[in-house]
């Protein structure tokens, strides 16, 4: 029933679940109030601001039935806390109905992300927070840049699809997007942690899933061209021993500001 979404909670979610927090503190949103999550995916987000925030109650979006059916299964806090259909071009909230915004490895995947920001300032109360975080696709999560790295050097024309191209993932980037908003009080920063693997199939499988660019780049390599890629990239990882835990460090790009009095 949740393939597509129990794929990315193996291939992402572990990593979301330990940068949500690192978001939930940079935002430094009130103890009380209506949050919105957007493009809540699968749930990450929203379960550590309820697990932090013990008086908000919270409503998660996300354009993905399936991702919104897996987030509600798995809902620890049903009184205060619910997932739905939604896009963040086009929210269906009156003016002013929630305290804070946040958004988690989202924005960047927006196709109009100057809409969706406006109308997250829209449905935001002044003087509420609006916040998200975005992947240092280019130099800092370093899980993707090993991969896209050792991508290209076995096929150049993997080039075009790395991840370092994405949009916002560069520093100052969400920081200009959000003082383009008018927003008060911008700041951005980095949030920084490390992920530990078990063994390098651990890191590895997970690409096999097909979620995301790096997980659909792999699905389209044939066999042979897969093991290319495999043996590159644990080749670039210098591991002593396949089979040794190790860790890797990751950064996002984080911003926060405030909405201004209408």
């Amino acid at each position: 029933m949740f393939g597509d979404a129990e794929a990315y909670e193996r291939f992402m979610g572990r990593w979301s679940r330990q940068l949500a927090p690192l978001l939930v503190d940079f935002a430094g949103i009130p103890d009380t109030g209506r949050v919105l999550d957007v493009g809540s995916g699968t749930g990450a987000l929203t379960d550590s601001v309820a697990r932090k925030r013990t008086q908000c109650e919270l409503l998660g979006i996300d354009p993905s039935q399936e991702y919104v059916a897996f987030a509600n299964s798995r809902n620890a806090y049903p009184v205060r806390v619910r997932f739905e259909v939604g896009d963040a071009q086009a929210l269906r909230f009156a003016a002013g109905t929630f305290q804070s915004c946040l958004s988690l490895l989202v924005f960047n995947f927006i196709p109009d992300r100057n809409k969706a920001l406006t109308e997250l300032i829209r449905v935001a109360k002044p003087g509420g927070c609006i916040a998200a975080a975005v992947w240092d696709y280019g130099v800092g999560m370093r899980m993707l840049r090993s991969f896209w790295d050792a991508a290209v050097a076995v096929d150049a024309t993997a080039s075009k699809l790395d991840e370092r191209h994405m949009p916002l993932c560069r520093d100052t980037e969400l920081e200009a997007l959000w003082k383009r908003h008018k927003l008060t009080q911008v700041t951005q920063r980095p949030l920084d942690f490390s992920m530990r693997f078990a063994s390098f199939a651990d890191y590895w499988e997970p690409f096999l899933l097909g979620q995301g660019p790096a997980g659909s780049y792999v699905r389209k390599l044939d066999a042979g061209n897969r093991e290319k890629l495999r043996a590159e990239v644990q080749r670039r990882l210098e591991l002593p021993r396949p089979d040794q835990p190790f860790s890797l460090p990751s950064r996002a790009w984080a911003v926060r500001g405030i909405v201004a009095a209408r």
